[in-house]
């Protein structure tokens, strides 16, 4: 039963940063995005969870609500939902970001929760992000200062990694997470390919990205990641390997596009 509640565990943090990366580009900062933004209010995926030890065993859903006010700026609400289940034992993380998006060539997160249950524990995170100030301050006491006006925390990465171009053969770094240890990443555009999921078969870009987390990783962690080639990037497909677990996979099951901006 340890057994099988610490992989769990090791499952519901990996697949919230499998879910949740991102990165820049080394090159020009008016790369950095496109004009628009690939996504918008409304918009919601839904995923099925399987791990090479157990199966299937769970679903993640990502969606998007607003606009929400974070002291007088109006935000995109970002939701990650994820749940997992092996026999009695049951994980659930549930994560917040309010992005703010009124510059899509300058995405950067105000607000950032996080609450991940398992049986014997629990991890909650609760912090303010002051942006122009470079600094962030947590409800446990915690704070620390960024070394960018334009900070991102794990769940607005995902959809900042949508707006960058993603050129074939091309490596990309960041420096942009609100958590000094947690910089930098590199991503590196590797090719295209299909993928076929319950939700369709998409012709995808593939990305392998190299993330630094020692909470869920040994190291340096080695995620893929496949979004849409198209001008929504969609990701239908994230692969990672993590201690305990091993090989996990989220693909997508449903998907709902967004209209509205806040």
């Amino acid at each position: 039963m340890r057994d099988t509640r610490d992989r769990l565990t090791a499952l519901a943090v990996g697949m919230l940063t499998a879910a949740t990366l991102a990165a820049q580009p080394v090159a020009t900062p008016s790369a950095a995005a496109h004009d628009g933004l690939p996504f918008g209010v409304g918009e919601r995926l839904v995923y099925g969870t399987r791990v090479a030890r157990f199966g299937e065993i769970g679903q993640g859903t990502m969606w998007i609500e607003g606009p929400a006010d974070v002291r007088g700026q109006p935000t995109y609400r970002l939701h990650f939902d994820f749940d997992a289940k092996v026999g009695l034992v049951r994980v659930t993380n549930r994560t917040e970001s309010w992005l703010d998006a009124h510059d899509p060539r300058r995405l950067r997160a105000l607000r950032f929760h996080k609450h991940e249950r398992q049986p014997l524990s629990k991890h909650d995170q609760r912090v303010e992000l002051h942006p122009d100030e470079r600094r962030w301050d947590a409800a446990d006491g915690s704070a620390g200062t960024t070394s960018t006006d334009a900070p991102l925390d794990e769940l607005s990465y995902l959809y900042f990694i949508r707006t960058l171009p993603l050129v074939i053969d091309s490596t990309y770094r960041f420096d942009r997470h609100f958590e000094a240890e947690r910089n930098p990443t590199t991503v590196r555009a590797v090719g295209r390919e299909p993928v076929v999921t319950p939700a369709g078969t998409f012709q995808t870009l593939l990305v392998e990205m190299r993330v630094r987390d020692a909470r869920r990783y040994k190291g340096d962690g080695v995620l893929w990641i496949n979004l849409t080639d198209d001008a929504c990037r969609i990701p239908v497909r994230i692969q990672s390997r993590m201690p305990l677990v091993g090989a996990a996979v989220l693909t997508l099951r449903s998907y709902t596009h967004g209209s509205a901006a806040p």
